[in-house]
């Protein structure tokens, strides 16, 4: 959904350029294309409806200000509408209720319940400070339960066991026992899922719903699932009190149109969304920030959160000390900066977060051949010795052809390394009055976010917005 009606509307902007004011001819137009997109992006047809005559009746009677154009106007009408129908802003989790507070996550098999319970986990234990447990009430899936307790191993969580011979309230009811016992904040209760809604999937959560009487009852629910998620949707809010959404696989190849239409569908917030496979890939949704990079205009304030995050200021300290006292910059350096990259998700992932005319610039490179260009770098440092790491000097012709083999890569590629790592230690020499430290802290937001290529270079040049 993104790209095709961030393309639309570019293309209708430039083609408005003439144009001195808004009209019913421009708004047709510019709704013609903000519908197809929506019906492409498999937004449910109510949706597209409601969504189209909204913005109509607030395009025909804007005012276009001095410092706008017609179709900038319109596209500001299109990202306020886009920003309501997702639920306008950030909704946070209700934890008021005395401990432990109960958040029961429901939805179909596949969606990535499991999964997303321990991200939630991480979540409220880094976020929100909380003492968290989890239990699975899936007694159908062989592997659910101990999926459950590795993955929430890895969030740092604590795991209430649980085994397939019992019945889920009977699960639920211990485990809300032990929490009160152990004094636990929240308790997260992953459920069973089915292939598809059936009457015996919604009485059980029903039932756990009456036994455990959850603060929060979430609706998990699959980014890529399209049109079938409107009656996944409407049948969970018919069987539960949703308080609200999480979205999944939002990183993956899909077109979009469920952050939409499930909001409609449900009238409950999205509160969270599945960025990544990885155990802190879990980001509050919000809606406003959300419009934007569907729009184009990308997510600079989560870029800076992202780069903010994950860039090591010790480290970067450390290594501005060390040039500052003479010592040069080595392998080691080089590859503290590849694996911070790597940290912050990779180059695709920041350039998801960036403004459309500039990911279109970036666009320009193979993103698959610049990730594994640095990552064949990162193994051509490994497999050098801690010596060589710190002397590179050391490294001639025999020891190249060594590490090459241990790499898996053509002895041209380590020299293309020592290339550009010999480039790079001619510039950390030039700033060791103080330029080096400054350029680490615009990497980690406090002046900005320029350089997120890195001291490597590995953005290809990229510079940040």
């Amino acid at each position: 959904m993104a790209s095709a009606l961030s393309d639309k509307l570019s293309r209708l902007v430039k083609g408005m350029r003439g144009q001195a004011r808004i009209t019913e001819s421009n708004v047709a137009d510019m709704l013609r294309e903000v519908r197809m997109a929506l019906l492409e992006a498999d937004v449910a047809l109510p949706v597209v409806r409601d969504f189209v005559a909204r913005v109509k009746e607030k395009a025909l009677g804007q005012e276009v200000l001095g410092s706008l154009t017609p179709g900038q106007a319109l596209v500001g009408i299109v990202n306020k509408e886009l920003a309501a129908t997702m639920g306008e802003g950030v909704t946070d989790l209700n934890l008021a209720a005395q401990p432990p507070a109960v958040i029961l996550m429901a939805g179909l098999q596949g969606a990535g319940k499991t999964t997303t319970t321990a991200k939630l986990a991480k979540h409220l234990i880094e976020k929100r400070k909380k003492k968290v447990l989890t239990v699975s009430g899936d007694v159908y899936r062989p592997a659910a339960i101990e999926q459950l307790k590795t993955v929430t191993a890895q969030a740092g969580a604590e795991w209430f066991p649980s085994s397939a011979d019992q019945k889920p309230a009977d699960i639920a009811r211990a485990a809300l026992d032990y929490a009160r016992r152990h004094f636990v904040d929240v308790l997260l209760v992953d459920t069973a899922g089915r292939l598809a809604i059936d009457e015996a999937l919604m009485a059980e959560i029903k039932e756990l719903h009456t036994v455990l009487n959850p603060v929060e009852t979430l609706f998990v629910v699959d980014a890529m699932q399209g049109q079938d998620a409107i009656n996944t949707a409407r049948a969970f809010k018919d069987a539960l009190p949703l308080t609200g959404i999480i979205l999944t696989k939002t990183d993956g190849d899909s077109r979009g149109g469920s952050a939409l239409s499930v909001r409609a569908v449900t009238g409950v917030p999205i509160k969270f969304a599945g960025v990544s496979e990885k155990i802190d890939g879990l980001e509050v949704f919000d809606a406003d920030r959300h419009a934007q990079r569907v729009l184009g205009m990308g997510d600079i304030l989560a870029l800076v959160e992202q780069v903010t995050a994950h860039v090591d200021l010790a480290s970067a300290q450390q290594l501005a000390a060390k040039v500052k006292s003479g010592e040069s910059f080595d392998f080691n350096d080089f590859l503290s900066q590849i694996q911070q990259m790597k940290q912050m998700g990779g180059l695709s992932s920041l350039m998801d977060k960036l403004p459309s005319h500039m990911a279109a610039k970036a666009g320009a490179m193979d993103m698959d051949r610049v990730e594994k260009d640095v990552r064949r770098k990162e193994g051509i440092i490994q497999s050098m010795t801690p010596l060589e790491r710190r002397k590179p000097d050391l490294v001639k012709a025999s020891r190249k052809r060594r590490i090459a083999a241990g790499a898996g890569v053509q002895v041209q590629d380590v020299n293309r390394l020592f290339k550009e790592y010999e480039q790079m230690r001619d510039m950390m020499k030039k700033m060791k009055g103080g330029g080096l430290m400054k350029m680490m802290k615009r990497m980690g937001g406090m002046g900005g976010t320029g350089g997120l290529g890195g001291p490597g270079g590995f953005g290809g040049g990229m510079k940040g917005p």
